[in-house]
């Protein structure tokens, strides 16, 4: 029998004692996509950040494996080693860390933890050259600090970038596609679809069927109130774009 990746079952978490997720349930398998859309204030980046586990966000109730290990008896660090990777909504900037420098040494954590040898310098340079052109990164971008004076859509590529080279197997991406132009989308969607392949899994988190016209989805599900109300396939962002959530909120 096959394990699933990412398996959450009646999942319930609080921040500050208010209860944010509510009896959430969740199969993701090796090679999916899923997507996750809902109103404002659903739940939708809570959950982003119990996965990755953010600190101040508490499990009171449920279980999360992945890959078949408990994946909240795991410090954010472990998870990260083990695959788990958040492209976040909003990306941090990081005065004085040159981009270069964060992503070797990002690498070779990685590369560390999974008891492979570091690369040195040329062979890193080299691997990075390789994935910068195909997401249309430039050179000068990657001599700059980490997301300071970076425009959106040169934030969001960052995030594919770093995905690129740390083979995560499962990505969550958070409004990915938020600040974006209609260029800009266009690059980082053919980016993901570029990393997509049967061995890692993708949640993403978005409000607009156009992402989801780019980067198509195996299921879509329509969060609200800490939970899932409703699961399908590409249609449901059809049906979001056009009615809104309250149809699916009626029928809770």
């Amino acid at each position: 029998m096959t394990v699933p990746l990412l398996e959450i079952k009646n999942l319930h978490a609080a921040v500050a004692d208010k209860e944010i997720i509510k009896g959430l349930n969740l199969t993701i398998n090796k090679g999916e996509v899923h997507a996750i859309m809902g109103p404002n204030g659903a739940g939708k980046s809570s959950l982003s950040y119990v996965l990755s586990g953010k600190n101040g966000y508490n499990v009171t109730k449920g279980s999360v494996s992945f890959s078949g290990e408990d994946l909240l008896s795991l410090s954010t660090e472990e998870r990260a080693q083990k695959g788990l990777f958040l492209s976040m909504q909003y990306p941090t900037e990081i005065p004085g860390v040159v981009v270069t420098n964060f992503l070797k040494q990002s690498v070779n954590a990685i590369r560390k933890a999974h008891k492979e040898p570091e690369l040195d310098s040329l062979e890193f340079l080299k691997i990075l050259k390789s994935e910068a052109t195909k997401l249309n990164i430039s050179q000068e971008m990657l001599k700059r600090f980490v997301n300071v004076g970076f425009s959106g859509g040169e934030k969001k590529r960052f995030e594919t970038l770093q995905i690129a080279l740390l083979k995560p197997s499962f990505c969550i991406l958070d409004e990915i596609d938020s600040g974006l132009d209609v260029d800009a989308q266009k690059i980082v969607s053919e980016g993901i679809n570029q990393l997509r392949n049967k061995d890692n899994s993708f949640l993403i988190i978005t409000h607009h069927e156009k992402l989801l016209s780019d980067i198509v989805p195996d299921f879509v599900h329509i969060f609200a109130d800490g939970k899932i109300l409703k699961s399908g396939d590409k249609t449901l962002a059809h049906i979001v774009e056009t009615n809104g959530y309250t149809q699916f909120l009626k029928e809770e």
